[in-house]
């Protein structure tokens, strides 16, 4: 039978337990508390509830993005945006992906002026779907142009060949899963992806004939996959004026008539998964409650590394620097 201070040392340690248990839930609220208010800052206090310019940023390798879709169609409808401007740098990615995003931004752009700033460059797709808006502005010695379509596809059959491994096939036809990287592709092969690839080169030329108002001979002296720089792309049409976020506004302003007063305010499309931790001053403030010390560029770093990704499928639009 426990003894009088065998008792009472038990109710202290209950009292102790209780105490941390309730701390930590203590703590644990604030923690959530802080992330909901961080992470709804920018929608609460950004002032977009008024009449403002929306400003989208278009980076990396583009895909089939319906996250991005999906906010360019809010923004087509949101009544307090009353211009938008494009932010690009990309190298481009699939025809698919940079199709869907051009279409996208031609529906934005008949309910309200869209124009498109180039970052380090706007290749390929990337460069498909700045033509989709109203006004290109370039920097200078940014990168612009690689009008094109790519395939690309192995061949493994010699490596197979050296280290005796055969692969058998039973297919419906010839040109069934053609070409294959386990034997050299065909004559027939490769004819039937050049005609793949010309059709949606030529879609892609005549995208940028009517978007840049050229002829047909014009755009197709420049889409040889060449890259231009941004006062190269200025001289041959492909973009309409050298400068950054300043020269488009200045555009909207005086081709608009956007007041040019209006607050800039940059809207991100919402991916699966993202939530709370995905606002780097979320993630800041949450690091901070714990006592880790994490810097605003740290946090930012971590959650553009978890939110990127690279996904391609089919025909690619891309230009691929020498490595």
């Amino acid at each position: 039978m426990a003894t009088a201070d065998e008792i009472i040392d038990r109710r202290r340690l209950r009292r102790k337990l209780s105490f941390w248990r309730i701390a930590t839930f203590i703590v644990l609220a604030i923690a959530l508390l802080s992330l909901i208010v961080f992470s709804a800052r920018d929608t609460l206090f950004s002032g977009a509830q008024n009449e403002h310019i929306a400003k989208v940023k278009i980076t990396g390798v583009i895909t089939n993005d319906q996250p991005m879709l999906n906010l360019l169609e809010k923004l087509k409808d949101n009544e307090k945006v009353s211009a938008v401007i494009l932010n690009i740098s990309s190298p481009g990615g699939s025809t698919v992906g940079g199709e869907a995003m051009f279409e996208a931004v031609r529906n934005l752009a008949d309910k309200k002026p869209v124009v498109s700033t180039v970052g380090t460059l706007a290749a390929s797709a990337g460069y498909m779907i700045a033509s989709g808006t109203d006004h290109i502005v370039a920097r200078r010695s940014s990168i612009v142009g690689s009008i094109g379509v790519l395939f690309q596809y192995a061949d493994a059959s010699e490596l197979l060949d050296k280290i005796g491994v055969k692969v058998n096939a039973v297919k419906s036809s010839p040109l069934k899963a053609e070409p294959s990287p386990f034997n050299p592709a065909s004559d027939e092969a490769i004819a039937m992806i050049d005609r793949v690839i010309q059709d949606s080169y030529d879609w892609f030329v005549d995208i940028v004939k009517d978007r840049r108002d050229m002829t047909r001979t014009e755009v197709l002296k420049l889409a040889d996959g060449s890259i231009f720089t941004g006062s190269q792309s200025k001289e041959n049409g492909l973009i309409d004026d050298i400068g950054g976020e300043a020269k488009a506004r200045e555009w909207l302003e005086k081709e608009k008539e956007i007041n040019a007063e209006l607050k800039v305010i940059e809207y991100k499309p919402k991916r699966p998964g993202d939530g709370l931790f995905s606002n780097p001053a979320a993630l800041q403030k949450i690091a901070e409650i714990f006592g880790i010390d994490l810097s605003r560029t740290d946090a930012a770093q971590l959650e553009e590394t978890i939110r990127n990704r690279l996904l391609l499928d089919g025909l690619v639009s891309i230009w691929q620097g020498s490595r």
